[in-house]
């Protein structure tokens, strides 16, 4: 029972009286009739009397509303305003008076104050934005968390850009940034458990997300795909990887033998040096294994994008090209341009069967005017099960290359000289006092050496019976290795490009090298400590996707003026914050640092160029003819313009 009392005595009381009335209830019997006969005939309830709503109020002079707490609520709200303001004002006057300085009156009215990093972040939400990559992603994996896998990938991606960290760190570099009121979502909701879900979930459906991006991304931009560039390179791993389908120890060039690691091959649009597509291989996969399912992946994007298969050249290193995959480009009616490793022997015979000499009546020019280039043309024959083509070939006489190898193989000529002096100074000493012992020695440094075989040494006793080592140069083997510096073989089955025109677009190749080198020191894929080949897909995407958008801003940017790279737009806005200031009555006030004149213009220009990638295009397989040259002012203006924050 509830007592509106707090005195024990009174408890007692009220709680014998009770009982003494129940008592009487239940020894003196009774029929009781209380509220018109409801409750007759029951001797337990007699003399108990039911209250009726309809007969009025039990206690008429009780106010229902309690009108006098709710006046004394509203009279202590007023007086506690009005103190605050008595406050406000004396610390008003004393500004004014100059006996306070207005910094010490902010921190007075202050609670706290934060500063958020936001940087690069609004360029690069806004173009996540125009990409529409959250909204593929949710639509691809959809769920019932309070946190969307969008939300989540764009956090990724972001962080991907701006300042890599592990997948513990996400959050707390979260915390740091403006994005907890873009998001909407606490930084502690982005925890590791969660990212992994993530990426559990965007692994099942990988393929179909990074078209649809590319798709828009091709789309939005307008990018041109008669050119394509292929190369493959290889991401260290750590950890233990016993069931992995993907992980595996191989050869790569610039990885260590003893690392496990994996491949991806990346295609890049020679326009922008965009990506398009990429595939994901085990680290013991051969380059050559790899061509094939390339093809096909880029014929299903042409395809996609309405883009005929035959106006595509595609160009690639040496490790891309062999008899096999010559007839395979054929079949796929594809065009290509790569370098032919040669392994057979009348390969081989097409790079020594010119003399030097002829090459310099043949200069080959590119378009950036490089010279020190010669080359003379040459037909290639292929040939795989029973079928033969016949492509143009150039032999391709490099002059730095020629000096350069040259040169190194001068240097170790005197080093292998050197070492051969050391074994013939410790002739007479243990282990060198025998004729055979002595030629062991010098063979064992002839092999060591990449001089060894151009070469000879020969130990000899004279007349006397002393040991003496002799060594010399085999010109007739120099001679042939001279014959082959810096030649090599490029080989297209497009007849219409011209000698200039194959090494100008060779040498462009070093485009998808570049967005390797992005992937690995801004990016920072590598090394990847995920260890399961669902988590290593997922993460995989979410780079590519990353460098899809950092190769797009920085084709964006050059087209409209700006000749720099995402990289240094990202570290010209790196010193933006946003200052956040609590108040003591809940109030809070946003500030941006100040801005200079040079990310102020900077700014500015990446709103126009961000808003001019969020124009409305139409995919180039339902463009009419002739509808590419219609310029971008003529196209209907956007409903919005400026720069996402």
């Amino acid at each position: 029972m509830h007592f509106a009392t707090r005195s024990r005595r009174t408890q007692i009381l009220v709680w014998l009286i009770w009982a003494i009335a129940c008592l009487v209830f239940l020894v003196v019997p009774g029929r009781a009739v209380a509220n018109e006969g409801m409750w007759s005939g029951s001797p337990m309830l007699a003399g108990v009397i039911t209250y009726d709503a309809r007969n009025g109020p039990l206690f008429p002079w009780l106010s229902r509303l309690r009108w006098r707490k709710w006046a004394w609520r509203r009279y202590y709200a007023w007086r506690r305003a009005h103190r605050r303001a008595l406050w406000v004002a004396r610390l008003a006057r004393l500004a004014l008076m100059g006996a306070l300085t207005l910094a010490q009156l902010v921190d007075m009215l202050t609670q706290s104050q934060l500063r958020r990093h936001l940087g690069a972040l609004p360029v690069l939400y806004a173009l996540l934005e125009v990409l529409h990559i959250r909204e593929i992603i949710n639509r691809h994996c959809p769920t019932a968390a309070e946190v969307d896998h969008g939300s989540v990938a764009m956090v990724l991606i972001l962080n991907r850009l701006t300042a890599p960290r592990p997948l513990y760190q996400v959050a707390d570099w979260l915390a740091r940034t403006v994005l907890v009121y873009t998001l909407g979502v606490p930084a502690e909701k982005f925890n590791d458990d969660r990212l992994a879900r993530t990426l559990d979930a965007i692994s099942d459906c990988k393929r179909e997300i990074w078209q649809d991006v590319v798709h828009r991304a091709l789309t939005q931009a307008e990018i041109d795909l008669s050119l394509i560039f292929y190369d493959l390179t290889a991401f260290v791993v750590h950890g233990s990887y016993a069931d992995s389908q993907h992980v595996d120890f191989g050869f790569a060039h610039n990885t260590p033998m003893d690392k496990r690691k994996f491949k991806a091959g990346l295609d890049v649009a020679a326009d922008g040096n965009i990506p398009t597509a990429y595939g994901l291989w085990s680290g013991r996969v051969a380059d050559l294994a790899t061509v094939q399912e390339n093809m096909e992946r880029l014929c299903r994007l042409l395809k996609r994008r309405g883009w005929p298969v035959n106006e595509v050249l595609i160009i690639g290193d040496r490790a891309n090209l062999n008899d096999e995959l010559a007839i395979a480009y054929v079949d796929h009616g594809l065009r290509y341009l790569a370098g032919l490793q040669p392994q057979k022997k009348r390969h081989r015979e097409l790079l020594v069967a010119i003399p030097e000499q002829q090459f310099y009546a043949h200069p080959l020019t590119d378009e950036r005017g490089s010279k020190g280039y010669w080359g003379m043309s040459c037909q290639v024959v292929f040939e795989h099960e029973g079928r033969q083509v016949t492509h143009r070939g150039l032999v391709v006489l490099s002059g730095p290359m020629c000096t350069s190898w040259r040169q190194t193989r001068a240097v170790q000529l005197r080093e292998l000289r050197q070492t051969l002096c050391q074994v013939q100074a410790k002739i007479g000493q243990p282990h060198h006092r025998t004729l055979e012992a002595v030629q062991k020695r010098a063979n064992t440094q002839l092999k060591k050496s990449p001089a060894g075989k151009f070469m000879r040494a020969e130990a000899y006793a004279d007349e006397e019976g002393q040991l003496h080592l002799r060594w010399w140069v085999d010109g007739y083997a120099l001679w042939q290795a001279m014959q082959r510096d810096g030649r090599y073989l490029l080989v297209t089955n497009d007849w219409s490009l011209s000698p200039q025109r194959m090494l100008a677009l060779y040498r462009q190749k070093d485009g998808v090298e570049k967005r390797f080198t992005v992937s690995k020191s801004d990016l920072k894929v590598s090394p990847v400590y995920l260890h399961k080949d669902e988590r290593i897909e997922a993460m995989l995407l979410i780079n590519m996707l990353a460098l899809l958008v950092y190769s797009l801003l920085e084709r964006q940017v050059r087209q409209g003026g700006l000749h720099m790279t995402t990289r240094r737009i990202i570290q010209k806005l790196e010193s933006l914050d946003v200052i956040e200031t609590q108040c003591w009555d809940g109030s809070r006030l946003y500030r941006l640092v100040p801005v200079d004149a040079e990310q102020a213009a900077l700014l500015e220009a990446l709103a126009h160029i961000l808003a001019e990638l969020r124009l409305p295009r139409w995919p180039h397989s339902l463009l009419p003819a002739g509808a590419g040259d219609v310029p971008s002012s003529a196209l209907p203006p956007p409903k919005e313009w400026g720069m996402a924050a």
